[in-house]
């Protein structure tokens, strides 16, 4: 894959992901702002996901039907509107619309784009260091979006934090998913995907019928559970010794800076990482960590913890990727895409209610504790996790082939 298309890949997710994150914080506090509840805003945080559970599977079949540039082209004029709308009237209804939008947008996308990595990618070597690349563009855009918001919403009106500085924050998060078609417009349609000579009527819980498919997605849940609770739990435990507010901040921060080296790193390896060796090895790493987690009483040692786990756990997407795009039929890469999206939205919704649910009742160290225990039992599956050649014309490496 060439290195100035997969730049304009990277950068057109950084602008979308960017949208979408950067509302994700300039909402809430606007709604707390205006005297919302936290209940309230707990609503508004999950309408960011809850879009994605039911648009995933459609995004996923309409990107197989139509390639890059349709789905992209769409997914910034929702963007676009969402937070335009955010612009115009700063009230809870429509930031509760706006939420719906660009994050439903923002998935939307990013499972285009990640179809159009898969079927551009050479090879299995080539598939892990490009969806190693891809994967930078989210936690650089978690950074950025939220960062540019923050300023403005502090800076840009008469007072810090008025009406006019968060009008200013959503008008910046309107433009930036311009940024995205500018940087994807440019870029060929891939040849469509090859079908068979007798057309087959597919369901979409067909995927799951294969017992590799079904490991990666129960893998893959396991350890998007354990980013949740991460960042569920290490608040709570921060609160309950004392930490200050900067200091909690600076231990999930110093978790999503090893996420993002990590990724870094691993183009430079990727011909020597096997994907079932790196996952199983994570999952094991991940249960070892969240034993040990709660007993980490200093922010010096929990921020060591944290960075560990941002490396095992951050390791982990690319190695999924990359699976996923060769135990799958290339015709359905995007509705398998859609598939884990929506596995992985519906369980940061449903998540953390969950965790504070059991929580409250029996200590957050026994969350930590039980999803250790879970992630651990899941480190067989992640073991037989390993591509296997699919026979017929739908083969796996077929899908990796260079492309006019």
């Amino acid at each position: 894959m060439r290195a100035d298309v997969l730049r304009r890949l990277v950068a057109g997710h950084v602008c979308l992901h960017a949208c979408m994150a950067g509302t994700r914080m300039a909402a809430p506090l606007l709604a707390l702002r205006q005297g919302f509840s936290p209940l309230a805003v707990g609503i508004l945080l999950a309408l960011f996901s809850l879009t994605q559970v039911f648009l995933a599977l459609p995004a996923g079949r309409f990107a197989d039907r139509h390639g890059l540039r349709r789905p992209v082209g769409w997914a910034v004029v929702a963007s676009m509107l969402g937070v335009g709308l955010a612009v115009a009237f700063p009230v809870f209804p429509v930031l509760c619309l706006s939420a719906l939008l660009t994050g439903g947008a923002t998935g939307s996308a990013s499972i285009a784009l990640q179809r159009h990595v898969g079927r551009a990618a050479e090879g299995a070597t080539e598939l892990k260091r490009v969806f190693s690349w891809l994967a930078i563009g989210p936690a650089i855009s978690n950074f950025m979006g939220p960062f540019a918001a923050g300023l403005l919403i502090d800076h840009a009106g008469v007072t810090a934090g008025d009406a006019t500085g968060y009008r200013a924050a959503f008008l910046l998060m309107a433009l930036l998913p311009l940024g995205s078609w500018f940087f994807v417009r440019p870029l060929r349609e891939l040849r469509p995907a090859p079908v068979p000579l007798t057309p087959e009527v597919h369901k979409t819980w067909d995927l799951l019928a294969e017992p590799q498919m079904r490991r990666l997605m129960l893998v893959n849940w396991c350890l998007s559970s354990c980013w949740d609770v991460h960042t569920f739990v290490v608040p709570v435990l921060g609160h309950e010794r004392g930490f200050s507010a900067s200091v909690i901040g600076s231990i999930l921060g110093a978790f999503a800076i090893a996420a993002t080296a990590v990724r870094v790193l691993m183009p430079l390896f990727a011909s020597r990482l096997r994907e079932h060796v790196v996952v199983t090895g994570a999952m094991l790493m991940t249960a070892l960590m969240f034993g040990i987690y709660p007993a980490m009483q200093s922010p010096l040692t929990m921020g060591l913890c944290s960075v560990i786990l941002g490396v095992v756990l951050g390791s982990v997407q690319p190695m999924i990727m990359s699976t996923l795009h060769q135990i799958t039929p290339e015709a359905r890469h995007g509705e398998a895409l859609g598939l884990r999206l929506m596995a992985i939205n519906a369980s940061s919704v449903l998540m953390p209610l969950l965790f504070g649910t059991v929580g409250a009742v029996v200590g957050v160290s026994v969350v930590f504790w039980s999803v250790g225990l879970a992630v651990g039992a899941g480190a067989r599956p992640a073991w037989l996790m390993r591509p296997v050649p699919r026979a017929g014309p739908h083969a796996a490496g077929q899908g990796h082939t260079k492309r006019p």
